[in-house]
């Protein structure tokens, strides 16, 4: 019997990695190509051919063939082993004794169980559409009402009990343990890999849950898996489409959309994102029921794991019905014109929110805001999505957009806005506002520029008063980045650097005259924007002080007036600066 060493001298690792990775030349016996761990447009990953292992300069991923299956198939090591051995053709030590069976064994023994009687289940799908060859692929069988069927079967077998529960298989009360599974119609869950990590039950009758799933195991997890991936998978080009139930899998491959999976319940989760983004797919379809839960599995899919990272729109089939009665009734080209006419997820969102709350009423305003703020408060500075909620909300509820971003990344929690915050939202920021924001954004691109402000002025936005404190005391925009990394006013500062117009310029000679007299404007821009802050804040203090006027005895009047003719010259200092730069 061979073992692990005898695997490793076997195992052709540019052959492993390259089923994976594209790989081309990197020098000699090295490879190079995209990480498949992280998002990348330059290759940072090589292999060593002759040291035997990978490393990413990007994201640190390194080890040998092991770590390499291990992590790009989700297994353990003792299943990347029995895989890559089987791969190289070493027979590994076989375990023969019954209490030393895995969970994956116990599963297939089960299933011989249900597969006994599986003309019940037959019968059943049949009266739904589903013929007898489509069940048998996916491996459709029944368990009896029996309290003890798959016990007994198992016993007679010299199974102990305690796989069985440690599978999921079996249900406990204080006085026994009985079957899981009774009376149901019976899927068999396989994983990635097609090993069977689990079952799905549908009840036959009026039995309660109508559907009931394996317990979480230690190889079964409802947010790592999709029903029919191992089937799927062979058939997948550009787009999954996932529906919301066992039945509506069966259908769709059988009316020939080999492409179908199904959640177990669950949102799509970023294990699920995963799995996705490793059999090279970007789009993602959505075909869910028009009820409340459906809805709600909608949104649970557009999360902001799934939408960041794939194109994904949502289905909507005629009458509201699921896939599978969609098809029973009107045939695939009912499915043909969903997947034709699909909504991508920010009209999903809009769609959605239009559906509950009533746009042309204050409170309902306030409602789509609350509604539709998770999924526009997006941390990833590239979320087109993201932008594009936010954007359309404006449109949507006649915003100011630059206000609305405002907003969105001042928020913390998901809250409503009172009515004074939507009445803000709508008004045309102030010069004032522009200007602070102008301001903050020469300092973050430049933060030497600091040197060329009086420190004086005073500021009202909190972020700015953030950002110039910020770089004051680290003197980098790194350190104004890292400041901010992983908060919501981090796309803003991001958006904020894209807008620099020189930091698109390589510093040639040919440039470097146009970047000197692009900094040039942008000192003279910054110290203009600053006395011009300075007047406005000059300006308001006149206003309050002429406010005080009317309500003030003589002597107090007095003082007044002489304050306000001091802020006036102030102001028309203010004005004769920037007229003496401009001549300068």
């Amino acid at each position: 019997m061979g073992g692990k060493e005898e695997v490793r001298a076997r195992i052709d690792l540019a052959g492993l990695i390259g089923a994976y990775v594209k790989l081309s030349p990197a020098g000699p016996k090295r490879l190079k190509g995209l990480c498949p761990f992280h998002h990348e447009k330059t290759p940072s990953f090589q292999v060593d051919l002759e040291a035997g292992y990978y490393h990413c300069f990007g994201c640190k991923a390194s080890g040998d063939a092991f770590s390499f299956l291990m992590a790009i198939e989700q297994l353990s090591f003792p299943e990347a082993l029995q895989k890559l051995a089987a791969q190289v053709g070493v027979n590994l030590e076989v375990r023969t004794k019954r209490e030393d069976l895995d969970l994956f064994q116990v599963n297939e023994l089960a299933l011989n169980y249900f597969q006994q009687e599986r003309a019940v289940a037959f019968d059943y799908l049949a009266s739904r559409g589903i013929s007898r060859e489509t069940a048998s692929s996916f491996e459709v069988g029944y368990a009896p009402g029996r309290w003890d069927g798959l016990l007994s079967f198992a016993r007679n077998r010299g199974l102990p009990e305690r796989l069985l529960a440690e599978a999921g298989l079996l249900s406990e009360s204080q006085e026994r343990r009985f079957d899981r599974f009774r009376d149901r119609v019976i899927f068999p869950i396989r994983d990635a890999l097609g090993r069977l990590v689990g079952f799905g039950g549908r009840v036959l009758g009026d039995g309660n849950p109508k559907y009931l799933n394996s317990p979480e195991t230690a190889i079964f997890s409802k947010g790592k898996l999709l029903y029919g991936y191992h089937l799927a998978r062979k058939q997948l080009q550009e787009e999954i489409l996932v529906v919301e139930g066992y039945l509506d899998v069966l259908a769709m491959h059988q009316c020939g959309f080999p492409q179908t999976v199904a959640t177990l319940g669950t949102a799509l989760t970023s294990d699920h994102a995963a799995l996705l983004e490793r059999a090279g797919l970007r789009r993602v379809a959505l075909m869910f029921d028009r009820d409340a839960a459906g809805r709600r599995a909608t949104l649970a899919g557009l999360n902001q794991v799934i939408g960041a990272r794939f194109q994904v729109r949502a289905l909507e089939l005629p009458g509201g019905k699921d896939a599978a009665e969609v098809l029973m009734g009107q045939g695939r080209q009912a499915v043909d014109q969903a997947l034709e006419h699909g909504l991508d997820e920010v009209e999903v969102r809009i769609h959605l929110a239009l559906e509950q709350f009533d746009r042309h009423s204050p409170s309902g305003q306030r409602s789509i805001l609350q509604f539709l703020l998770p999924r526009m408060r997006s941390r990833d500075p590239l979320d087109e999505v993201a932008r594009r909620v936010r954007e359309r909300t404006a449109e949507l509820l006649g915003l100011r957009e630059e206000q609305l971003n405002a907003w969105v990344f001042s928020q913390r929690g998901n809250a409503k806005p009172d009515a004074i915050q939507l009445e803000g939202l709508r008004q045309v920021p102030s010069g004032e506002v522009k200007r602070e924001w102008f301001l903050a954004q020469q300092i973050l691109q430049d933060p030497s520029l600091l040197q060329k402000l009086d420190g004086k002025t005073a500021f009202h936005s909190e972020l700015v008063c953030e950002i110039i404190e910020v770089a004051r005391r680290c003197g980098s925009r790194e350190g104004v980045l890292d400041h901010f990394r992983g908060r919501p006013e981090e796309p803003l500062l991001y958006q904020a650097l894209f807008e620099d117009v020189t930091a698109h310029l390589l510093p040639s000679d040919k440039n470097q005259d146009l970047i000197q007299k692009l900094q040039s404007r942008r000192e003279e821009s910054l110290r203009e924007t600053e006395s011009r802050l300075s007047e406005d804040q000059l300006r308001q203090r006149i206003r309050q002080l002429r406010a005080q006027l009317p309500e003030a005895a003589a002597d107090q009047q007095r003082a007044l007036l002489a304050e306000i003719q001091g802020l006036q010259l102030a102001v028309e200092a203010e004005r004769r600066g920037r007229k003496q730069a401009l001549r300068l």
